[in-house]
Order: structure tokens, then C-alpha cells, then sequence
């Protein structure tokens, strides 16, 4: 009988993430060329991103409460492949319509898949390794970030802006195939009971404790997203970084988070979720008001400055993640997690719309009242220290053992033979 160990399914799964992650952040830093070959405007650009997370948002609720019904493994796969078919619709669009339906599609299915992600990763990884094994999941932004990004603006600059869309669906493919022939049956949530999906869902809404750990994280992504999505022309403007050396700041950022987000995980796993959590947060805001407020820098301040907010304002998503996943039972997990996805989408857009508010462009083409979007992040992320703390976690909770777990060894997956 063949076996996936604990570490490879991981992997698989990190995989899976990178291609959603890549798909959502490639968008915004192939806005210029999108605006040019389309005809676009900016409100009409911005509706093209925003499609992808409001669409996220919305599908996820309306799956919620039937997430669970399922085993993992036929849901991540219907929704991957519905995700596959979304990204090469995108890079087959001729006008921005079928683009924005596009990315519609590709954002409703890539929100079912990356709450089915972190459920398997709930169900399958114990809670004392959990926040590494969230860790590693998390490597995909990193990856993301550090290769997919640069690689994927230079195909886009050599070709045209499709071929990153290609690329993607092409890797999305073969992740695809992968699952397909390894990834085991996850059904061991479904023993709890025969419970309608409608009252496991009525219950998880009645829960407070998962309600407050749905509040935790929109207060996180609030404090992240306050400023990324005008992070980028900031840099430019008025921190003084040449627009040809921005991928720069993706790069280093992803490469030291491809190493700092296991060791994150690790960490938390051995002093603690929240203190960890803690510790990130306030030295993550410390970066964020220095680089909201420093105005024109030397360019290695810059990338050093911004290597500091991937490692640290990033990788205090990885104890977050891990405190959210502890918060419910196996049983309604899938829904939690999908619940969880439509705080953090509408919370990016709604974020997104209040940064669009606040900052107004200045008489040189600079940022002006940026640095109110820092303080609006450092409250946040605040708020979600506070929130964590109220948070309460499933400590006594054993990784599920069903017939994908080897008895023999507790950490592998065992898979069955399928008739073809």
C-alpha cells in the first residue's frame, strides 16, 4: 500500500496555494498593461480585482453550509478543476467582459479550494504541529512572491499579458493530475453524526467562540491590507523606488519568507500561538508606521524596510491561521474555514475601498494621507491581539484517524487502490 507522508501532503497542498495565490496577485502589478491592451479606466481595473475576491467571498458563504457533507478530497478536486477552467478562460479573454467574468469564476472556485486546504490541514496535521504545518502551507505566498511575480511580469513584458494566465493554468493542470492520483479520501470528519449540513451550519453560527474567531480574522487581514494594495505606487512616489527595481522588493521579501514562515510555524508550536502571534504584531506595526511615514528613501532602506513587513506582517498569519483552524470541531471545520474566507474577501474589499477614500494623489503624482492608512493598520492589528486573546482553542483535539491514516505510522496517508 502506498503512503503520502504528513511533509509531502503538505507540500501538495502549498502547491495548490500557490497557483491561487499567484492567480489573485499577479492582477495588480500587470495593471498598467491591462489598462493599455484593454482600453480600461481605473474604476473599470479595479473591478477586475475586486471580481475575484467578492466572487470568493459570496461562493463561499453559499458553500458553507454544505462544505462538510463531503469528503475533502472529491470537493478540492471539483473546485480545483472549476479553478483550472477559470485561469484559462482568463488567459483566453479578448475584452475586458469576458476578463472580469473570468475572474469571477476563477475567484469562486479558488476560495472553495483554500478553505478545503486549511480543513485538511485541520483534519489531517495534530494541533501541536499545527501552526508548522501552516507554515509550510504558507510558503506558497512566499514562492509566490519571490519567483512567480517577477517571472510572471517579465513573461507578460516579453509576450503579452495572457502569458502568465497560461503558465499558471498550465501548472494548475499538472497539481491537478497530482491530486488526483495521490491525495487520499478525508472522510473522518463526517463521523461525528448524521447531522444535516443546515443544522451543523445553524450551530457553527451560534458558536460565539467561532464568531469571535471570525472577527480575530478580519481584524488581521485589515491590518495587513490597509496597505498593501497602494503599497507598491507608494514606493514609487514618494519613497523615491525606480519603478524598474519594484520587483526587487517582491523578491526579497518572498525569499526570506520561503525560510522565516516554517520557522514561524516551529516557534509557535514551542512558546505558544499567541504569544508568537503577539510578538509578530508589534514588531510588525513598528515596520509598518516606518515605512508609511519615512517619505524619500535610499533604495536599500526600502528593500530592507520592506523584507521586514514580509517577514514579520506576513508571518503573523501563520499562528493566526493556526489559531483559527483549533477553534471549531472536525466536524464543522470545512464550513468555518469557508466561513473564514468570506470575512477575509469581503475584508480586503472593503479595506481596499476605504484605502481608495483616504488616499488622494498630490500635485507631484505622490500619495498623500498614506500614512493614515498606517495607522489604521496598527489599530487593527491591535484589535486583533485582543481578539485572539479571547479565542478558545481545541488543545485536546487528535488529528483525525480514518481509512486514509496509516495505523502503523499515524503521521502517513495511506492510500487505496482505485479502480480505474
Amino acid at each position: 500500500m502506498n503512503r503520502l507522508s504528513e511533509r509531502s501532503l503538505l507540500l501538495l497542498l502549498a502547491a495548490v496555494q500557490f497557483t491561487h495565490i499567484m492567480d489573485f496577485m499577479i492582477m495588480m502589478p500587470l495593471g498598467p498593461q491591462l489598462m493599455r491592451d484593454l482600453s480600461l479606466g481605473p474604476g473599470r481595473f479595479s473591478a477586475l480585482v475586486a471580481a475575484y475576491t467578492i466572487s470568493s467571498g459570496v461562493v463561499g458563504l453559499l458553500a458553507a453550509p454544505f462544505i462538510d457533507r463531503f469528503d475533502r478530497r472529491k470537493v478540492l478536486l471539483l473546485a480545483y478543476a472549476g479553478f483550472v477552467m477559470g485561469t484559462l478562460a482568463c488567459a483566453l479573454s479578448q475584452n475586458a467582459a469576458a476578463l472580469l467574468a473570468a475572474r469571477a469564476l476563477s475567484g469562486a472556485f479558488g476560495g472553495i479550494s483554500t478553505a478545503i486546504v486549511m480543513a485538511i490541514i485541520s483534519d489531517v496535521v495534530p494541533a501541536e504541529r499545527r501552526a508548522a504545518g501552516v507554515g509550510i502551507v504558507m510558503t506558497a505566498f512566499s514562492v509566490a512572491a519571490a519567483v512567480g511575480i517577477p517571472f510572471g511580469l517579465k513573461l507578460a513584458q516579453q509576450l503579452r499579458w495572457e502569458a502568465p494566465f497560461f503558465l499558471l493554468a498550465a501548472i494548475a493542470g499538472v497539481v491537478w493530475t497530482i491530486a488526483f492520483q495521490r491525495l487520499p479520501a478525508l472522510h473522518g470528519h463526517l463521523r461525528d453524526g448524521n447531522r444535516s449540513a443546515t443544522r451543523a451550519f445553524a450551530e457553527l453560527l451560534r458558536d460565539s467562540n467561532a464568531g469571535r474567531a471570525l472577527l480575530f480574522m478580519t481584524a488581521m487581514v485589515v491590518g495587513h491590507f490597509s496597505v498593501i494594495p497602494l503599497l507598491s505606487p507608494y514606493l514609487v512616489h514618494n519613497a523615491g523606488l525606480p519603478e524598474r527595481d519594484l520587483f526587487l522588493v517582491y523578491f526579497t521579501g518572498g525569499v526570506l519568507t520561503v525560510f522565516t514562515a516554517p520557522l514561524v510555524g516551529r516557534l509557535a508550536d514551542r512558546f505558544g500561538r499567541f504569544r508568537v502571534f503577539s510578538v509578530l504584531v508589534a514588531v510588525a506595526c513598528v515596520v509598518t508606521l516606518f515605512i508609511t511615514h519615512s517619505g524619500r528613501i535610499p533604495v536599500w532602506a526600502v528593500l530592507v524596510s520592506g523584507g521586514a513587513f514580509f517577514v514579520f506582517a506576513s508571518g503573523r498569519f501563520v499562528p493566526g491561521q493556526a489559531i483559527m483552524t483549533l477553534a471549531v470541531p472536525a466536524s464543522r471545520r470545512g464550513a468555518f474555514m469557508s466561513l473564514s474566507g468570506c470575512a477575509r474577501d469581503l475584508a480586503m474589499g472593503i479595506t481596499s475601498s476605504i484605502g481608495g477614500y483616504i488616499v488622494s494623489i498630490g500635485p507631484s503624482g505622490e500619495l498623500a494621507h498614506f500614512h493614515w492608512l498606517g495607522w489604521l493598520a496598527v489599530a487593527a492589528a491591535l484589535v486583533s491581539v485582543w481578539l485572539a486573546s479571547r479565542v478558545r482553542v481545541n488543545e485536546s483535539e487528535s488529528p483525525i484517524r480514518d481509512s486514509a491514516t496509516s495505523p502503523e505510522r499515524p503521521n502517513a496517508i495511506c492510500l487505496k487502490p482505485r479502480a480505474s
